[in-house]
């Protein structure tokens, strides 16, 4: 159905038979329910704090049990609240911080530990290259630039192999 057709469609209904559809797609589909719980209730810090932990649990597992549990370091859990965010609405400044705190977490892990994997410096690249151009493309690069900076200075202390990428998106930002 085209969105002409459904336009045609909801004008022939009365405001009741809207309401009941509604109503019933608020209770049939979760993305309905969680969208609309979002406008009428946006607790931007409660999903913000939330998509850290989550994050951060990536990299630093908590373990109820003696047994340790090792650290995945999956960037789709990042990727997946950062649309999940935009698909709600969710103000680009908490976007952006989610975005940076995403390279941020993964840095202080690779700080501590040896990481070999030539995927994690590629996909931590593609997440800053996008962090940065989401603020561009928001108007809120002022606001992120001294962390956009701090983590490019950071690849470059802990002799990351792709450094000099960050470096070039750097430069190309202060053009």
């Amino acid at each position: 159905m085209s969105k002409r057709d459904l336009k045609k469609y909801l004008s022939e209904l009365d405001k009741e038979q809207l309401q009941e559809q509604l109503i019933e797609l608020y209770e049939k589909f979760t993305a309905v329910k969680e969208f609309y719980d979002f406008v009428f209730n946006p607790k931007e810090d409660k999903l913000l704090q939330e998509a850290k932990l989550k994050i951060s649990h990536e990299y630093f597992p908590v373990s109820n049990t003696k047994k340790r549990k090792r650290p995945k370091m999956r960037r789709s859990v990042a990727q997946k609240y950062i649309k999940h965010f935009i698909t709600l609405g969710v103000d680009p400044f908490v976007i952006a911080d989610v975005m940076l705190y995403t390279i941020e977490i993964a840095q202080t892990f690779a700080s501590e530990n040896n990481i070999t994997q030539d995927a994690f410096y590629k996909s931590m690249f593609n997440s800053f290259d996008h962090a940065v151009q989401f603020t561009i493309a928001n108007g809120i690069l002022s606001e992120f630039i001294s962390r956009i900076r701090a983590i490019s200075e950071e690849t470059i202390q802990q002799k990351w192999k792709n450094k000099g990428d960050f470096l070039l998106i750097i430069e190309r930002i202060e053009e």
